[in-house]
């Protein structure tokens, strides 16, 4: 038996903001560029109410992001879903153009291109059709490019930086996925799980929750920073080196030409897209 995602979400969700509050009431960290602290000491949340209901769609599509994401996991085997989620490149650049009138150089496109060509290289001998799977799995790209898009747009106009951008995010979406862990009842199966208070349980949940933390700030930021398609592009590397990694450390996969070949297209195409950015083309 393991802690089901939806409770050990909901927890990564309530650590987040217990971290953002002791942060902010210490006054190490602000919640906007410009913040007074006097100011921001009146208001209970720590940000105006005005703010939090600007940000509410934020908390709508992370909400939509994380269930639809978790429940397109499901219906298809491991190597298909991580050739189908780098397809989220695509639908990125498509959500950014709706919502902004993005536009990218050929030279983006093409390394995008590259990437996406690439995924379906390695997963080439498992294309194995399943049109529910395929559904949600297409559905949580859309999701996923929703989400990150919104994150860039919230961030430009609400004034807050990624600190605040995750407080208000936690503080309307924490009680909404709790409810939801009750509501199913994984919230009791997590209760009765055994280890639940068992010394090194509890230290490796602990350290989940503060790499969760490092890990959604480091979202937050690159995507408000740079775009919805940077950060898309950086996970996509980041599954390049945690699959190296792993067959580095752990072995056990025989050695197939397609997927190395695809690994490195994606590799390369990563590294064109981050050369190009950093020229300026």
């Amino acid at each position: 038996m393991v802690v089901l995602q939806e409770p050990k979400t909901s927890l990564w969700m309530i650590c987040s903001c217990c971290f953002l509050y002791v942060l902010r009431r210490s006054k190490l960290i602000s919640f906007s560029a410009n913040e007074s602290i006097a100011v921001a000491e009146s208001y209970k949340t720590l940000v105006p109410l005005k703010t939090l209901i600007h940000t509410s769609p934020l908390a709508l599509t992370y909400l939509l992001y994380m269930l639809v994401t978790m429940e397109s996991v499901r219906g298809v085997n491991v190597p298909m879903y991580t050739t189908l989620r780098r397809t989220t490149v695509v639908f990125t650049m498509i959500v950014e153009y709706i919502l902004v009138r993005q536009r990218y150089t050929r030279p983006i496109l093409g390394s995008v291109a590259l990437i996406v060509l690439g995924a379906f290289i390695a997963g080439a001998r498992d294309l194995s059709f399943d049109t529910y799977g395929y559904l949600v799995v297409f559905l949580a790209n859309i999701t996923t490019a929703i989400y990150l898009a919104t994150i860039a747009r919230i961030g430009k106009t609400s004034g807050l930086n990624s600190f605040g951008l995750m407080w208000c995010n936690g503080i309307l979406c924490g009680p909404v996925l709790l409810l939801w862990t009750l509501l199913r009842g994984d919230l009791e199966m997590t209760m009765n799980f055994p280890y639940l208070l068992s010394p090194g349980f509890l230290v490796v949940l602990a350290l989940s929750c503060i790499l969760a933390f490092f890990l959604n700030y480091s979202i937050f930021l690159n995507t408000t920073l740079n775009s919805a398609l940077t950060q898309t592009i950086c996970g996509n590397l980041k599954d390049l080196f945690t699959i190296s990694l792993g067959w580095v450390i752990f072995g056990g996969l025989p050695f197939d030409l397609l997927n190395v070949i695809g690994q490195l297209l994606g590799f390369i195409g990563s590294g064109m897209y981050a050369y190009y950015k950093l020229i300026g083309k």
